[in-house]
């Protein structure tokens, strides 16, 4: 891609020169930062386009980007709603995991997004199990297409440095030889690959619990996108780590230095079992990949393993080596009412998985022992599973039809369940929703389920409609009749001609008084409420006004107290001191002296002007003065 934008003097004025559609958003991470560092020393403007980011942010810079990788539903979506995003002069399109990404699952949008491109272009498919389809071909428009192949003509389709084997197990012991064998592999870094979402949120949650001694991470189609690409960088930067993942890390991503590769559960084809076991022996390291298979899939699975040139051999696991959990996750079950609700989504997630694969001769949900099975996550019983009882009355009324039909059938289905989350290989839809499926691909030898035609059922009358019926009916009920002697019915000439069940003026009036009544009772029932609250509210003012008189009496009194208490010290101190010389007359104008009384004011007396006038003039010029300043302080 460099290369040949380089060549061109491609610009950020030419718009988008590159296109990389990659199937999962964790590819599609990986290959941009990849990008970002062979890129680093040129000029061009490369933009991450995946969902669970901010759509208005990549709204404002992708008509600027040079090269983009993307997510199908993500660009689809950007084709739909950014008016400025064109794709007009694009020179190089890119899909990376072809196969998966030109499947059924995608061939609505990717048809989509084909449309939106300029018809001369060139167009690169890469995949480790690449397609050959015509169909699929066609679906981008190739012309005369070269295929090129690594391993075309090799021995066998995974590395040579590649130990491969697979142990039988039943699916009530998986959970028990997986933790044994963690335990004996702590120094190592492992992938275990499982079949869904659920069951992966389980069993990571009961192997933290349990602290195995490693670090444990899981990633999961259903996790925030923030939270998968931090888990990612997680467990790229570990040196010893066990990851539990679904498929959406089955294909092309690198993480460094994985030792083992553990399918937990058995892969749908020989396909998954490629790309699962390629995350590990890259780069000419060496790598061990292990497969769990129970007896029913074992014949089926190994004979397609064949027909692929995998080589895999049969290994036996030693009795004494494996440590039954069955006992401490039910009590784990017990202790954590959250981890016993996933423990029920694990179990029916499992068996939804199995009626899910097409190939009927490697997975059967019947040769499964639910009950075991449920004893082994935790479980007392084993959960009614209600989508296997549908499924198994839906087989006895198959009729046999062609694979175009079922293709034509389910089209639709599959790309709505794709295009909600491209990332997405696990399945975590609702346990009745069973026939929701991944891949056509995967189903097509599958029968077509004629589903018998719904009968009409006969609705149940209510007491309403019963009375509607009967009136239209013109019939009277619960009416007493009265005969004479000979017979003859008694007619009452008061008696209102009635024809019908409900007399309505009757009614209305009867209900006018029950309301007349009812209003009454309810008025009474209001005023004794206020009543009792004005009550209430008068005994409250009156307990305040003798709190306050109590509190009053109760500070003269402590006045009174007080005055008698000084006039005692007073005549106390008397009686001591006799010979003082203190009389009567003294005593009182002690008591006067000591009583707060307020001095009284004197007034100012005003000489008139006559009397300075009748002053005597023989004064000198001193006293002249001394009056004039006498006069000026006054």
């Amino acid at each position: 891609i460099l290369e040949c934008l380089y060549r061109v003097r491609w610009t950020i004025n030419d718009g988008l020169g590159s296109l990389i559609i990659s199937p999962t958003r964790e590819l599609a991470y990986q290959t941009f930062e990849v990008l970002k560092k062979i890129g680093q020393f040129h000029d061009f403007s490369a933009g991450l386009i995946i969902g669970g980011k901010d759509l208005k942010g990549e709204q404002e810079r992708i008509n600027r980007t040079n090269i983009v990788v993307c997510t199908p539903g993500r660009l689809l979506q950007h084709f739909d709603e950014t008016w400025n995003f064109s794709c007009e002069n694009l020179k190089m399109l890119i899909i990376d995991e072809a196969d998966r990404t030109l499947d059924m699952g995608f061939a609505e949008t990717m048809r989509s997004i084909v449309s939106n491109l300029p018809s001369q272009r060139q167009t690169l498919l890469f995949s480790a199990t690449q397609t050959k389809s015509i169909r699929e071909l066609a679906l981008v428009s190739l012309e005369k297409p070269v295929y090129i192949s690594v391993h075309e003509k090799a021995n066998t389709s995974t590395p040579t440095n590649l130990t491969q084997s697979y142990i039988v197990c039943e699916v009530p012991q998986k959970i028990s030889l997986t933790w044994s064998f963690i335990k004996n592999h702590l120094k190592s870094k492992i992938i275990i690959f499982i079949q869904s979402c659920k069951q992966v949120k389980f069993i990571y949650n009961v192997i933290c619990k349990l602290r195995p001694g490693l670090p444990v991470l899981a990633l999961y189609g259903t996790m925030g996108q923030m939270k998968r690409m931090s888990i990612y960088d997680t467990f790229c930067r570990k040196q010893y780590a066990c990851l539990f993942a679904t498929d959406i890390a089955a294909r092309g991503l690198d993480f460094p230095a994985i030792n083992w590769v553990v399918q937990f559960d058995c892969p749908p084809d020989a396909n998954t079992y490629i790309h699962r076991v390629g995350r590990t022996a890259r780069f000419q390291q060496g790598g061990e990949a292990l497969l769990i298979l129970t007896s029913r899939e074992e014949q089926g699975m190994i004979k397609q393993l064949e027909d692929k040139k995998v080589p895999v051999k049969k290994i036996e696991v030693n009795p004494n080596y494996i440590h039954d959990l069955t006992p401490k996750i039910q009590a784990l079950c017990a202790q954590f009412q959250e981890l016993k609700e996933e423990a029920k989504r694990a179990f029916s997630s499992y068996l939804r998985s199995l009626i899910l694969m097409g190939n009927r001769k490697v997975f059967d949900v019947q040769s499964v022992d639910t009950n075991a099975f449920a004893s082994s996550l935790g479980l007392e019983i084993a959960p009614k599973v209600r989508f296997i009882k549908k499924g198994q009355k839906q087989e006895q009324s198959i009729d046999i039809s062609t694979k175009s039909s079922i293709e034509n059938n389910n089209n639709i289905e599959h790309s709505e369940e794709e295009n909600k989350d491209d990332d997405d290989d696990d399945d975590d839809d609702n346990d009745d929703n069973w026939f929701t499926v991944k891949k056509v691909s995967d189903i097509l030898e599958q029968e077509t389920v004629n589903l018998p035609e719904p009968t009409e059922k006969e609705k149940k009358l209510t007491k309403a409609k019963l009375a509607k019926k009967l009136r239209k009916k013109s019939l009277l009920i619960n009416k007493r009749f009265e005969y004479d002697d000979e017979g003859n019915p008694i007619i009452n000439s008061d008696e209102e001609d009635q024809s019908s069940i409900y007399n309505i003026e009757q009614a209305k009036t009867r209900l006018q008084q029950i309301d007349k009544a009812d209003k009454e009772v309810y008025r009474a029932l209001v005023k004794q409420k206020h009543q009792e609250r004005r009550m209430k509210e008068k005994e409250g003012r009156r307990a305040a006004r003798e709190a306050k008189r109590l509190k009053q009496k109760g500070e003269e009194e402590e006045e009174e107290e007080q005055e008698q208490k000084e006039e005692e010290e007073i005549n106390g101190n008397d009686e001591e001191s006799p010979s003082n010389g203190t009389n009567e007359q003294e005593r009182l104008e002690r008591k006067r002296s000591l009583s707060p009384v307020e001095p009284k004011k004197k007034k100012k007396k005003h000489r008139s002007l006559t009397e300075f006038i009748n002053e005597d003039t023989t004064k000198t010029i001193n006293d002249t003065e001394q009056l004039a300043l006498y006069l000026l302080s006054k």
